[in-house]
């Protein structure tokens, strides 16, 4: 039940005694840390790239690793130049590491909520498909970038 409640159009804004999203912290420091040892000892030194980028065809997740290091590492253009997608990512587990760091010292929860209709799902729905495809053309215009580095795996 939520302590306080504020109803914007589309959004729900609501301030609650527990914490109900215990998991997006944990998911969020797993990813901080990934992305922080990445920034201070280099990228992994295991092929993670998925079967068809041997053969240059790009995804949307190409470049995340690299991005999401040069987050961490405060280098936003070079993230961005890379996939601005990790930039999202990184920020967004810092901002639920911070939505819990004030939770444990308030005792009070921030839970941000979309008011749902069947209408605004599929635009929301197509919306996101549409950014996905876009940015899977983006990153097939930078495969040159996104393979460069990456021979001692072919």
């Amino acid at each position: 039940m939520p302590y306080v409640s504020i109803a914007i159009p589309f959004f729900r804004l609501e301030v609650e005694r527990h914490d109900r999203h215990w998991w997006l912290t944990a998911l969020a420091l797993a990813a901080l840390g990934i992305a922080v040892a990445m920034a201070l000892f280099g990228l992994p030194p295991i092929d993670l790239h998925g079967p068809l980028h041997k053969f240059g065809i790009m995804d949307p997740l190409c470049g995340g690793t690299r991005a999401a290091r040069y987050t961490a590492q405060g280098n936003l253009v070079q993230a961005w130049r890379y996939n601005p997608l990790s930039i999202l990512i990184v920020g967004g587990a810092a901002l639920a590491v911070l939505r819990t760091f004030v939770g444990l010292i308030s005792r009070r929860w921030v839970t941000f909520g979309f008011a749902w209709t069947p209408q605004r799902r599929r635009w929301m729905i197509g919306a996101g498909l549409l950014l996905l495809v876009l940015l899977e053309i983006r990153q097939q215009m930078r495969a040159d970038l996104l393979t460069a580095g990456t021979d001692m795996w072919r």
